[in-house]
C-alpha cells in the first residue's frame, strides 16, 4: 500500500469520526431519524469525503442495515438503543465506525461498555499473524464477563477499494473463523453484543440497496437510474434518499430493479430473541508490529 493509498484511508477515517462524534450529538429525544441521517451525511460531504454506505440508526432489538426512507416519521424516544454506524470513503478508501447512543435514559450502559471494552481488546490483537479465532475469543471473553451474549452471526470485515466486505471476517465469538491477519489489511472490528439471543436474522426487508450487475432492462427513466446508481455508488451500498434527489420516482423505480435482479436489499438485522443491541467500531489499517486506528 503507497503512501496516498494511505493517506485516503486516514482523511476516511477521519472524516468518519467526526461524522460519528457529529450524529451522536444529534441524536436526541424527539429528533426525526430521518433528519439524522441526512445531517451527517451532509456532513461527511463538506468534510470532503462521500459516505461510503447511509447512515444507519439501528434501534433497541436492530443491530444493523436500517437508514430512514423517505416520509420516515420515526423519532428517537426516551430509553432508545440506537446504533449510529458511519462509513466515509475517499476515492473509494473507507472508514467504517460506530457508536451505540442511549437516548435520555442509563439502563444500557454495562451493555454498551461491553462492546467498547471488546473492541478495545480486540484492537489489542490486531498485528501480523494474528489468527482472528484469537479475536474473536477475546471479545466473547470480554461481552460474557458482562453477563450479556455476543452476536455470533454479525462480524468484523476486511475492506478494499469500493468493497465493504473483502474477503476476512472478524468473528465475535471463538471457533467462528480461520483467517490470519496481515500487514496493511485493513479491517472494520464491531463487535455487538445484546441480552437476547445471540443470533440475529433479516426476516425484513430493508431499505439499504447495492447494484448487483448494472444491465439495461425498462425504458429510459430506468436506464438513467442504473446508470446513475453505476457512477455514483459503483458497488457500495445507496439508499432510496439518495436516489429520489436524482430521479423524483426511485422508490417505483428501485422495486422494479428489485424485481429485475438489478439491486439487492439488505434485509434488516435484528436480534431473535428481540433483546437489545449494543454495537462499536473502528477501522484499523495492520502495520508492521501493530495496528493503526483510522477512525
Amino acid at each position: 500500500m503507497d503512501e496516498e493509498t494511505i493517506e485516503k484511508y486516514r482523511k476516511a477515517g477521519k472524516i468518519a469520526k467526526a461524522a460519528r462524534e457529529y450524529g451522536a450529538s444529534k441524536v436526541k429525544e424527539g429528533v426525526l431519524l430521518f433528519d439524522v441521517a441526512e445531517y451527517v451525511e451532509e456532513f461527511i460531504w463538506k468534510q470532503g469525503g462521500r459516505p461510503a454506505f447511509p447512515i444507519n440508526l439501528a434501534l433497541n432489538d436492530a443491530a444493523a442495515h436500517f437508514t430512514p426512507g423517505l416520509g420516515d416519521d420515526t423519532i428517537f424516544q426516551k430509553g432508545d438503543v440506537v446504533k449510529l454506524d458511519v462509513g466515509v470513503q475517499v476515492d473509494g478508501y473507507i472508514g467504517d465506525t460506530a457508536v451505540t447512543i442511549e437516548v435520555g435514559t442509563n439502563h444500557w450502559g454495562d451493555l454498551i461498555r461491553a462492546t467498547e471494552e471488546a473492541l478495545e481488546a480486540a484492537i489489542g490483537l490486531m498485528k501480523p499473524n494474528a489468527r482472528v479465532d484469537d479475536v474473536g475469543a477475546a471479545i466473547q471473553r470480554i461481552i460474557e464477563s458482562h453477563n450479556f451474549v455476543p452476536i455470533e452471526n454479525l462480524t468484523g470485515h476486511s475492506m478494499e477499494r469500493y468493497k465493504l466486505h473483502a474477503g476476512l471476517s472478524v468473528p465475535n465469538v471463538m471457533g467462528e473463523g480461520s483467517g490470519i491477519v496481515k500487514a496493511q489489511d485493513v479491517i472494520a472490528i464491531e463487535p455487538f453484543a445484546t441480552n437476547g439471543a445471540g443470533m440475529v436474522d433479516g426476516k425484513k426487508g430493508g431499505n439499504i440497496y447495492r447494484l448487483i450487475k448494472p444491465r439495461p432492462i425498462g425504458g429510459r427513466e430506468l436506464k438513467a437510474l442504473i446508470k446513475h446508481i453505476n457512477e455514483n455508488y459503483s458497488s457500495l451500498p445507496f439508499s432510496e434518499r439518495w436516489c429520489h434527489k436524482y430521479d423524483k420516482k426511485a422508490k417505483q423505480h428501485i422495486r422494479k430493479l428489485l424485481r429485475a435482479q438489478v439491486v439487492y436489499s439488505y434485509p434488516l438485522l435484528k436480534d431473535v430473541g428481540g433483546g437489545i443491541v449494543a454495537q462499536s467500531e473502528h477501522t484499523v489499517i495492520i502495520t508492521e508490529d501493530g495496528c493503526e486506528i483510522i477512525t
